[in-house]
């Protein structure tokens, strides 16, 4: 398991989401992290439509109600809890999910499970 450092999760406030870059095996991967009271949702920052980055502004993913997950290129909507589209060209696909641990205040994440 390769498991990285993300953040601390006290750089997030509740209902917030950030945005980060790793590189695992020689590629960038873009992970993004959206916070819910003591748990974090973590998925790779690629719309499944067509493999664009998310964010509209650097780490900012929610909509206006920070209900969703927003897609900044066509508006698709994403459950944050599940990463399911409910709404745009790519409904009923999902986000890439990544597998995240919190311990002792500090977010990891594992990539091996989407890049081998």
């Amino acid at each position: 398991m390769s498991e990285y450092t993300l953040c601390n999760l006290d750089d997030l406030g509740d209902g917030q989401s950030g945005g980060y870059a790793l590189t695992h095996n020689n590629k960038l991967v873009g992970v993004m992290v959206i916070r819910r009271g003591e748990r974090v949702f973590t998925y790779q920052n690629s719309c499944p439509h067509i493999g664009t980055p998310l964010d509209f502004m650097p780490g900012q993913f929610l909509d206006v109600n920070r209900e969703h997950i927003l897609c900044s290129t066509h508006g698709a909507l994403f459950r944050i809890d599940d990463g399911h589209c409910i709404s745009g060209p790519c409904a009923g696909d999902a986000l890439t999910p990544i597998k995240a641990r919190i311990r002792e205040g500090v977010v990891y994440v594992d990539l091996d499970a989407i890049i081998p």
